[in-house]
Order: C-alpha cells, then structure tokens, then sequence
C-alpha cells in the first residue's frame, strides 16, 4: 500500500527533484546522493503525506535534504557552479539551425547558467524554485517558511541582479 502510494506521489516527480538538487548543489553527481536521500525520507513519511500538491511536498524535501548534504559534505568556502551538461536539458536547439546558431545558442545558455550559479544562494533558490521548477509564490513560501511577499521582492531582485550580469557581461569588450 505504501509502495503504491510513493509510486502515486513521489516518482512522476523525479525529474525535477533532480533538477532541483543539479541546481542547489552545483553538479550531477551530488545531485543524485541527495535525491536518493530525499527519496529515502519521502518514504519514511509518505504516510503522512496529506494530499495536496505532492511535487510541491517532495520539492520541499529534496530542498532540505540539500542543504543538509552540503553541510555535511562541503566546506563552507567552496562555491557551487552547475554541471555544462545541463544545459543539454534546458534549451536544446532547433535541427533546422544552422551549427553557428545551434553554438550561439549554446553559449547564451551556458552565460544564464553561470549567471544563475553567480546568484546569492536565497536570490537563485527562489529563482529556480519559481522560474525552473514553476511552483507557485504560496508554495514556495510555505517551502522556504518566509511570506510571499518575501518571495516576490526575492524573486524581483534575483531577476534584476540576473539581468543586469547578463547584460554588464555581454557588453564587456572581448
């Protein structure tokens, strides 16, 4: 029954769990070890899983289950940037491009993933929650125990600092 009931509401969710740890912990491999954590506590408590939105719920875990990762497995000094390979995922270009425009395109994705990486980590948490992961400004709230209008002005000042490293960056002369 329970086996059921995790399969109901955790694996569709998967996916993005992954993508999440990717995100909060910088790289692929990392990101496993903690989804597989996070499974394991979905687990121990999908009897109390109480309905509502379980990617939401399992989201919420995978969250905690990173940052308690990272304070076990890292050092505080060391700095977190996405794996390349990401970024395959993210934006995979058009067959009818051209190669120059599918490398173009490659490098813009990879300039917002290092841009992103570049975020202070309460600005890009809410960012990836909200503009990667779409979950709503209610559950992000209830996510990160803040109110929503927390979240707004986060999700505000992490777009800004965004767009202005994107566009400070694309400017520099080469």
């Amino acid at each position: 029954m329970l086996a059921a009931r995790f399969a109901e509401v955790v694996l569709p969710h998967l996916g993005d769990a992954l993508s999440l740890a990717r995100w909060l912990t910088g790289n692929a491999a990392d990101a496993e070890d903690v989804v597989q954590e996070a499974c394991l506590k979905a687990h121990a408590g999908i009897a109390g899983f109480a309905g509502g939105n379980p990617r939401a719920w399992l989201l919420a875990i995978v969250r905690n289950a990173s940052y308690t990762w990272m304070a076990r497995n890292r050092p505080r000094a060391v700095v977190a940037v996405g794996d390349l390979a990401d970024l395959d995922d993210v934006s995979p270009p058009d067959s009818s491009d051209s190669p120059e425009a599918a490398l173009i395109a490659k490098a813009n994705s990879a300039a917002i993933e290092a841009a992103i990486a570049r975020l202070p980590e309460v600005f890009r948490e809410t960012l990836v929650l909200r503009d990667i992961n779409g979950l709503s400004y209610r559950e992000i709230a209830a996510m990160l125990g803040v109110p929503q209008g927390t979240v707004m002005s986060r999700l505000a000042r992490a777009r800004s600092l965004l767009m202005t490293d994107i566009g400070g960056r694309h400017h520099e002369p080469a």
